[in-house]
């Protein structure tokens, strides 16, 4: 094996040695079919965002809106380009794509942690299962092979984002409304906070759901119409407290096959400070959870306010949830364009 001990509180081995999917595993044929039962109307709504939203790289730095360019047609940009001797005109284009900028996954590759996973006293660069950096997850050692360029120089050949594609991400989900609870001010939400809306609400969470949360953060990016201000990228509208125990605790107990937020990380970045001194703690206390301990895939900055108008006028907050990511071998996250059918 590749490790002789797991993190605390992890799943490590429980889906087999070498598994690659963690929770999603818990998305059965049973669960697909509880999700296709929660069709009622026929009616789908979009869960993403323009995939050039939110505009400029305020929220992170190292991620830009994508590039748009022709394709070469021998030495002519292939666009607008008329067929010698046919009526055709052809249009051909590529793209440079941050795959997170916008609506995404993160696969298991995104974080890990330097973990003993061997007990040999040394902590190693490792991934969800025990899967290894360097080995498993690659990636270059020059600066001059990072950015954009025309050949690949990364790769998570273990935990890469198809792993989620080929299983496909389809079954029931439920939105948990917490604007409607909270408004767009700024608050740690807190398993407390949590519990009072899934009660006053009447929510239920079972093994296998998708767990999805608005806060109107995406819908409040559309509005600002790619000029967002600094003040709602970091200061306004709901993010998890990742801190929390009981918060924790109910994503471990709880079962959810994964995790949606219509915010940026989904949870507060960076966290608030650690509450136990003397040693290290993760900037990013629930991707160290969801991804490296549990396997539960998280989804950002999806698109869900119509959604959850619509289910709150119905009464209602389970739906049907189609969302795969790209099959895209090697990529460590993938833009996403969810359908919720209702």
């Amino acid at each position: 094996m590749r490790w002789t001990h797991r993190p605390d509180g992890s799943n490590w081995g429980d889906f087999g040695p070498d598994d690659q999917l963690g929770r999603l595993n818990l998305i059965t044929p049973e669960k697909v079919r509880q999700g296709v039962a929660e069709v009622h109307d026929g009616r789908s709504f979009c869960l993403s965002l323009p995939l050039d939203y939110p505009g400029g790289a305020g929220l992170n730095p190292r991620r830009h809106p994508p590039v748009l360019r022709p394709t070469m047609r021998g030495q002519s940009a292939n666009f607008n380009v008329a067929v010698p001797d046919a009526p055709d005109v052809i249009c051909d284009d590529l793209a440079l794509l941050h795959l997170q900028y916008s609506t995404q996954w993160d696969s298991f590759a995104h974080v890990g942690q330097r973990f003993d996973a061997d007990g040999d006293g040394i902590a190693e660069h490792v991934f969800y299962n025990g899967w290894r950096g360097g080995e498993d997850v690659v990636g270059p050692t020059s600066v001059a092979d990072a950015g954009p360029g025309v050949t690949s120089t990364s790769a998570a050949k273990r935990l890469g984002i198809e792993n989620f594609a080929v299983h496909g991400i389809q079954g029931r989900a439920v939105l948990v409304d917490l604007l409607a609870h909270f408004g767009p001010a700024r608050r740690l939400i807190t398993g407390a906070d949590l519990a009072l809306v899934l009660a006053a609400d009447g929510v239920s969470v079972e093994a296998g759901d998708m767990l999805c949360l608005h806060t109107g953060f995406a819908q409040a990016l559309l509005d600002a119409a790619k000029n967002p201000s600094d003040d709602l990228l970091h200061n306004q509208y709901a993010v998890l407290d990742g801190r929390c125990p009981d918060l924790q605790g109910f994503l471990r107990d709880s079962g959810v096959s994964a995790l949606i937020a219509d915010n940026y990380a989904v949870e507060a970045y960076p966290a608030r400070p650690c509450d136990t001194a003397g040693h290290d703690c993760s900037i990013l206390p629930l991707h160290e959870l969801c991804l490296f301990k549990l396997g539960i895939p998280l989804g950002e900055l999806w698109h869900l306010t119509p959604l959850a108008q619509y289910l709150r006028g119905q009464n209602r907050s389970r739906f049907f949830l189609t969302a795969p990511p790209l099959r895209l071998p090697g990529a460590v996250g993938s833009p996403v364009t969810p359908i919720a059918t209702v």
